[in-house]
């Protein structure tokens, strides 16, 4: 079996593959002080909680955007599993051209996102993901990864909203009845919600003609769905698609070698 772990700022989701089937996935928050015990401790009763044995993990893939974390990642490979992990990142053979300059810049995740679904939805695909930061990654009808554009998270621009303006509440992301709002929350919540939708929406169209081709567009990563039912662009959600892409790099890796 395979374990994948997806490192991000501010979660770190784990997966175990069994073929390419994905039995078990965890969401755990971004601890940068944490060492790689501490994280195998976690990760050791996350396993037993459902009732992997660790010794049947045969191997590791990570994506990480936390480089401060990747050192405690080797660790907890080596001690909890006796492996070396694979780390992904621009020069990991994953058969996309990558056309960013410099592809050093590309994050492991943004490759793993485009690898995924190019193989699951074919090309040419744009890819959103909606993480700490919302990045939109495109890949031509040639699988040549182009690059795409990074914006604020919509949690990030909600944070910056609250903590900005003092007279503001907290309140819930999530869809109004109505887009004009008649009470400081629901116009607090239209502005978030179709805002935001009118930002993704109006970077896919700007995207889709330069890009020429009809692209498929797949939206991935926490708050996904809930934009996705407003997007005039958005053709599915794959909740999975950065642990389905470490998977497909990683069978590519041990086929190659």
């Amino acid at each position: 079996m395979l374990l994948v772990v997806d490192a991000g700022n501010t979660n770190v989701t784990l997966g175990v593959f069994r073929g390419e089937e994905l039995i078990a996935q965890w969401r755990l928050i971004t601890d940068n002080g944490k060492n790689g015990d501490a994280y195998g401790a976690e990760i050791r009763e996350l396993f037993a909680r459902v009732g992997i044995d660790l010794n049947t993990i045969e191997g590791i893939a990570i994506a990480s955007v936390v480089p401060s974390l990747d050192q405690a990642f080797r660790e907890m490979a080596a001690v909890l599993f006796g492996l070396t992990p694979l780390f992904v990142d621009h020069t990991t053979d994953t058969g996309l051209k990558i056309l960013y300059d410099s592809p050093a810049d590309v994050g492991a995740d943004r490759i793993v996102d485009a690898l995924a679904a190019v193989t699951k939805y074919g090309a040419p695909c744009i890819v959103v993901d909606f993480g700490t930061a919302t990045t939109f990654n495109v890949v031509n009808a040639d699988r040549e990864y182009l690059g795409g554009a990074i914006a604020p998270g919509i949690m990030i621009s909600a944070e910056a909203l609250f903590s900005r303006a003092a007279k503001l509440p907290r309140v819930e992301i999530k869809r109004p009845d109505k887009v004009i709002g008649s009470a400081t929350i629901g116009a607090m919540q239209s502005g978030l919600y179709h805002g935001y939708t009118s930002l993704v929406d109006g970077m896919l169209e700007r995207m889709i003609a330069e890009l020429g081709d009809k692209p498929r567009v797949i939206a991935t990563g926490g708050l996904a769905p809930l934009v996705a039912n407003a997007s005039k662009f958005i053709d599915a959600v794959d909740e999975t698609l950065t642990l389905d892409g470490l998977r497909i790099v990683y069978e590519r890796s041990v086929a190659k070698d």
